[in-house]
Parts: structure tokens; C-alpha cells; sequence
């Protein structure tokens, strides 16, 4: 890493994150927590010159990086810094036809593009590759409320990583292995990991400093002219490597195509690999109904169905849980206190917050095999293999 990649890198860990704490003090002691204007003025315009002064820098070096993990670094800083500026309305996509702040666009584009990611700061960088220095990992604020929001969902992302890998070896072992019990006891294992964090994040997370202070750092802007909806929890391969291994969704289908095609660009480019082999595979459902009729009174269907199911169950049940609590508890029911003004810019996809419950509602009912009159989720085929293992 070049002399000035480390003196951005060592910016963002230190006066950046001591900046962005102090006006969130300073916002939170407000009557109304959702007001940034005129509030820390001075704060805001050396947060916005320091970064710059660190930008141009790097940009005039041309080549910012010495392999991937330097570029990724110096994308996720200049990440942060546009989201900082953005959480600050010191930009914002509603009002401009182009980014105010061309050097740090220049820069997220070029390093974007040589590492084939959308040019903003990504899940990843605060996440599965958020590398601590000595103890210090990469956050917007020293909030211990952030901390936890990062930590938790860091860890159930490996808990989903873990359970995705696990199904992933059943596919080249096949479903019929002795070998498939286990793994689908390994993902069951993941599963309920990934529960009792969430659960810990409902439970030990402040609502509104969440709400005012944490959630306001993922929101959409502009890099260049174009509009980069925020990081979300979900852009790494994982969760959809799940979804279609278990076959609750397909490939195919036009709504869930269309996500997965809009995510890829905010994965890590060997996430990316992952998901487009993963879209190449027969689901395990599929190939256990193909199985059905002939060996639904072996030992091996019997005990390997059951171990699918109970996946599939506690994967329904991740999904109830960050549905219903999760998104319920620290967005929809705190954003419906919010004026209009401020509501607009509340979710961090970019839609209005109605179309945003809308897409995760169905989401969550293609994870939980809801039945459907429309015959979109995987409820009946499920049905029929509990009814072979009754």
C-alpha cells in the first residue's frame, strides 16, 4: 500500500470517525434528530477538506493499488468518506444532477471498474473484509451502537456463508450420500448461529441511535452522475447460494432474476463467481422430488429429507425473525414517526419505504415457502416431502 493510501486509510480510522461522532452528538441532542442543517457547520467543512486534500492525493497517482486488496481498501475508504459526506447533506442525489465532489468520484470509478464493483462502499468493507488494526476496525463513528450493528451482522453473515457452504458440498456429493446427513447438519448448526445473533442485535440495540445515527450512513449518492442505492446486509453471495440450493427460489424467476442481477455489482468479485456457479446447479428439492416416488421408503430418503427439511425450517425461520423484528422493530415502526420531509430519503435501496417492505415481504415469503395463490413459492413441494416423512 502506497504512502498515501496508508495516510487515507489512517484518516478513516481515526479524525473520520472522530468527526462523524461528534456531530451525531450533536444531531441526537436535538428535539428533532432527523435536523442536520446548520448543525456542526464547521465539523461538516473539515470533514469534507481533509478527506479532499487525502483524495486528490491518491487520484494523482494514477495506479491506486498494488492487487486486490489494496484497491478494495482504497474504494471502501473513499466509500465511506462519499457516505459521510451524503449522511451529512453535504450531497444528495435529489438535488443534483451530478456528484459536487469530482475527485472522490474519479477515484471510486477508476478503482471500482479495476475490480469490477459498483464504485461505493460495499457490505464487505464493514463486514467480512473490515481488517482491524490493532483492534480497530473500520466504522463511521466510535457509537457503541455501531459496533454492534456491525459486529452482530458480520457474524451472521458467516453463519449464512458457513450454511451455504455446507448445501454446496451436498450438491457434488449428491443427495442420496450418507456424507449429505452431516452437511445438512453442519448448515442446521450455521442457522441457529445466525439466529441467536440476530436475536442478540433486537435485543441489545438502541432503536433510535440505529435509527438516527447508524441507518443514515447507507444511504444512496451519487458518484459521477450516476445513483448508487446503499450497502445492504444482503450483497454478499451467501444468502441467495441458500436460497436457490434449497430451491425456495429459482433463477429463472423474473422478480428474483432481477434482484440477483441489481446485487452482483456490490459483491466481492469471487462472491460473484460463487452465486453465477451456484445459478448453474438443480436445486437439492428438485433433485430429492425427482428421487420421490421411486425411494421414498429408503433409510437414506428418509433420514436426508429430514435433514433438509429442518435447513429449510430454520432458513423460513431467519427470515421471519429478520423480517418481523429486525426490519420492523428499527425501520418501519421509527420511520413512521418521521415527517415527510425527512421520510423521503429513509431507506437506504433507494425506493420509498412502502415498494422496500413490499420487495422484502416477498422475500421473506419465498425463504418461508408461504403458501401462494399464485403458485410463486415452493410451499407444495415441501408439503409433499413432509407428507413422505410423516
Amino acid at each position: 500500500m502506497s504512502a498515501n493510501a496508508l495516510a487515507f486509510d489512517g484518516w478513516i480510522r481515526s479524525a473520520f470517525v472522530q468527526m462523524n461522532t461528534e456531530l451525531e452528538e450533536l444531531y441526537f441532542a436535538q428535539e428533532n434528530r432527523a435536523n442536520t442543517e446548520g448543525i456542526g457547520d464547521g465539523i461538516k467543512a473539515q470533514l469534507r477538506d481533509e478527506g479532499r486534500d487525502l483524495v486528490v492525493r491518491l487520484l494523482a497517482e494514477g495506479n491506486t493499488g498494488d492487487g486486490f486488496s489494496s484497491a478494495f481498501g482504497a474504494l471502501g475508504n473513499v466509500g465511506l468518506y462519499l457516505g459521510a459526506l451524503r449522511r451529512h447533506e453535504l450531497t444528495n442525489p435529489a438535488r443534483e444532477e451530478k456528484s459536487p465532489f469530482p475527485e472522490a468520484s474519479s477515484l471510486a470509478m477508476h478503482v471500482g471498474a479495476s475490480i469490477d464493483m459498483a464504485p461505493r462502499f460495499a457490505t464487505a468493507h464493514l463486514a467480512t473484509h473490515n481488517l482491524a488494526v490493532k483492534g480497530v476496525r473500520k466504522s463511521f463513528t466510535s457509537l457503541p451502537d455501531e459496533f454492534l450493528f456491525i459486529d452482530e451482522n458480520t457474524r451472521g453473515i458467516l453463519g449464512l456463508q458457513r450454511a451455504a457452504d455446507a448445501l454446496g458440498r451436498v450438491v457434488h456429493l449428491g443427495v442420496s450420500s450418507p456424507i449429505a446427513e452431516q452437511l445438512f447438519g453442519d448448515a442446521a448448526d450455521a442457522l441457529e448461529d445466525v439466529a441467536r445473533f440476530n436475536q442478540r442485535l433486537a435485543d441489545e440495540l438502541d432503536v433510535d441511535r440505529f435509527f438516527f445515527c447508524v441507518r443514515p450512513y447507507y444511504k444512496p449518492y451519487r458518484v459521477g452522475r450516476t445513483e448508487y442505492r446503499g450497502a445492504n446486509a444482503g450483497d454478499f453471495s451467501g444468502i441467495n447460494e441458500i436460497d436457490l440450493l434449497l430451491g425456495l427460489t429459482r433463477a429463472n424467476d423474473p422478480y428474483y432474476a432481477q434482484l440477483l442481477v441489481d446485487k452482483m455489482p456490490f459483491m466481492l468479485p469471487s462472491e460473484q463467481a460463487r452465486l453465477r456457479e451456484c445459478m448453474t446447479y438443480r436445486s437439492l428439492l428438485d433433485e430429492l422430488l425427482l428421487l420421490a416416488d421411486e425411494c421414498a421408503g429408503e433409510g437414506w430418503f428418509q433420514t436426508n429429507v429430514r435433514g433438509f427439511l429442518r435447513v429449510c425450517d430454520l432458513f423460513g425461520g431467519y427470515a421471519r425473525q429478520h423480517h418481523d423484528l429486525l426490519v420492523d422493530r428499527f425501520i418501519t415502526h421509527p420511520a413512521a414517526l418521521l415527517d415527510e420531509t425527512h421520510l423521503k430519503g429513509v431507506t437506504a435501496s433507494g425506493p420509498p419505504l412502502t415498494v422496500l417492505l413490499r420487495s422484502l415481504q416477498i422475500l421473506r415469503d419465498y425463504r418461508c415457502a408461504e403458501a401462494s395463490n399464485a403458485n410463486l413459492t415452493r410451499h407444495a413441494d415441501l408439503a409433499r416431502l413432509r407428507e413422505l416423512t410423516a
